[in-house]
């Protein structure tokens, strides 16, 4: 089968080649992968940018949509439609970027009928996690009435899907974004104001001029610090990004005077039961005529030159990768 291959020996390196099937991991489920994804997880895994990858050799790709081949699972049979994010997969355990996963069951969500496999990762990772951000805010009470909801890094993959969901759901929705020439295709996605990312980046006061009832940040850092301070009183800010950094150069003024909550969103081990919730509300949730709209569809062989883009932050919305291709 073909796959991109991460090895570590004299140098770090990441190739497309043949696999042999005799190679795959462990697992009581094997996919036929159809489609997978170019996240900023990704991106660090085969561009060496990071230490992500924790073992090798090691096939990246830490989303996958596509049909059960074989199963020693109860759970699924040959022929289950399926969708998987995270749980190591790409970092600990071979991933997507593969024509064939090897996977364990617990680790899978039955693919919801509303998508197609390339659909499903046109949300992928990032749209799962937009999700769950929206479900924290819903469930610590911030509601459209409340106020603006900013999200930040609102071109990528998580901000696109993050300024869809909340604009359909009736949220009045700012974008924080570096790509000023990107403001026709955010306002298309539903924000009703741009703002630029510089205006959030730089070192701020401990606390700011009251403005959000929440916020969905994908960046960390200054751009973090400085949403929390001007988060109006009992404002909800949910982190699940660090394109910024991994700092947070803040004060504890927001928390402790105006009531802020800064709810942290992991998507990598959250619980099975989550997952599907997740998955549902997003088939209900998630304007379907924007999934073409934030997908840029390539080849496997096309996946390498892409990581290396994605990391140079000119790639827009989701990296769709074709695996058959």
């Amino acid at each position: 089968m073909k796959g991109i291959l991460i090895t570590k020996d004299d140098d770090y390196k990441a190739e497309l080649t043949d696999i042999s099937e005799d190679q795959l991991p462990e697992g009581d489920v094997t996919v036929e992968v159809e489609y997978s994804t170019l996240n900023y997880k990704d991106g660090l895994a085969i561009t060496g940018t990071s230490p992500v990858v924790r073992s090798f050799p090691m096939v990246p790709g830490i989303d996958i949509a596509g049909t059960v081949l074989d199963s020693s699972s109860d759970k699924f049979s040959a022929g289950d439609k399926v969708v998987l994010n995270g749980w190591g997969v790409g970092e600990t355990h071979w991933g997507g970027l593969a024509e064939k996963a090897r996977l364990k069951s617990e680790w899978l969500v039955p693919l919801p009928d509303a998508f197609s496999a390339k659909q499903a990762m046109a949300i992928g990772t990032a749209g799962y996690t937009s999700m769950l951000c929206v479900m924290a805010l819903e469930k610590q009470g911030v509601t459209p009435d409340k106020g603006e909801i900013i999200v930040s890094g609102a071109v990528g993959g998580v901000g696109s899907v993050a300024v869809s969901i909340l604009a359909k759901l009736g949220y009045t929705v700012v974008a924080s974004t570096g790509r000023p020439d990107q403001a026709d295709y955010l306002k298309e996605l539903g924000a009703s104001d741009i703002i630029n990312r510089e205006d959030l980046s730089s070192p701020g006061r401990p606390l700011g001029k009251e403005r959000w009832a929440g916020a969905v940040d994908t960046v960390g850092s200054h751009t973090l610090a400085n949403i929390c301070a001007s988060t109006k009183y009992g404002g909800v800010v949910t982190a699940c990004g660090l394109a910024q950094g991994m700092d947070f150069p803040a004060s504890v003024a927001p928390f402790i005077l105006r009531g802020v909550i800064l709810n942290g969103i992991d998507s990598v081990y959250c619980p099975i039961e989550t997952r599907i919730e997740a998955w549902n509300r997003l088939a209900q949730d998630l304007d379907t005529k924007h999934i073409d709209l934030i997908t840029n569809e390539i080849k496997l062989s096309d996946a390498i030159g892409a990581a290396n883009d994605l990391m140079n932050g000119t790639v827009r919305g989701r990296a769709v990768v074709n695996v058959k291709s």
